[in-house]
């Protein structure tokens, strides 16, 4: 019998992990979610891989609550690699509210969106739902359909299939750096640099480094926005 979606399983909300690289905001929210829920156990991280290492430590968390805006993430990469090993939902918070870039989150496996300035009542409204199983999107966003969904769907799928090293090393190719410099910035061999390569454009089905970072950059919000920059 296959697993349910870890978006669907009803749950109790103790412990939640907000990954935001601005400390007030960090603070403030945290004080939100625990005013407006059962949560009684806050963890905060600045940064996707911080968070992940939380996570590969054993930390267990009902519920993530994730900024697209991250040092380190790009498009929808944080997303991804969060809903591969958090066990819970993940929830998107952000100050882009855009109906594309929405329509893009939740299609890619949130639990829900957020708009990053909602009153409290918003806040409540969603964790409620996202408790009893139910997907939220704010009132006032129409879900867009998907445009080249089953190709689109296949490269979320293939992106995520990379372990979190495999992961790293592609946003790191999506950025110009050579196998040479992700050695170094990795603290690692270049030769296992060369062999995560290998391992990536495999499991991408691609040929070429630079094959493999465009299919990484189609799934980022660059193919969401086009010509249209998000409200700040």
């Amino acid at each position: 019998m296959p697993r349910p979606s870890d978006a669907t399983l009803p749950r109790t909300f103790r412990t939640a992990l907000v990954v935001d690289d601005h400390p007030l905001f960090c603070d403030a929210l945290s004080m939100t979610l625990q005013a407006v829920s059962t949560i009684d156990s806050m963890h905060t991280a600045p940064t996707l891989q911080d968070a992940l290492d939380l996570l590969a430590q054993g930390g267990q968390m009902d519920l993530v609550v994730l900024d697209l805006n991250l040092p380190d993430v790009n498009g929808l990469d944080g997303l991804l690699r969060l809903r591969k090993v958090a066990q819970c939902p993940v929830v998107v918070v952000s100050s882009m509210a855009d109906n594309r870039i929405i329509s893009s989150v939740i299609h890619a496996g949130a639990a829900g969106f957020i708009p990053k300035h909602s009153k409290r009542d918003v806040f409540h409204k969603a964790l409620d739902a996202i408790q009893s199983g139910q997907r939220f999107i704010p009132e006032d966003c129409t879900l867009l359909e998907e445009t080249d969904s089953e190709d689109r769907d296949n490269a979320m799928v293939r992106l995520a299939s990379l372990t979190n090293q495999q992961a790293r090393i592609l946003q790191l190719i999506c950025e110009g750096k050579l196998n040479k410099q992700i050695a170094y910035d990795l603290s690692i061999a270049e030769t296992t640099v060369k062999a995560h390569v290998t391992a990536i454009m495999r499991k991408l089905g691609v040929q070429s480094r630079t094959q493999a970072a465009l299919i990484a950059k189609q799934t980022s919000f660059a193919s969401v926005l086009h010509d249209t920059s998000p409200p700040a």
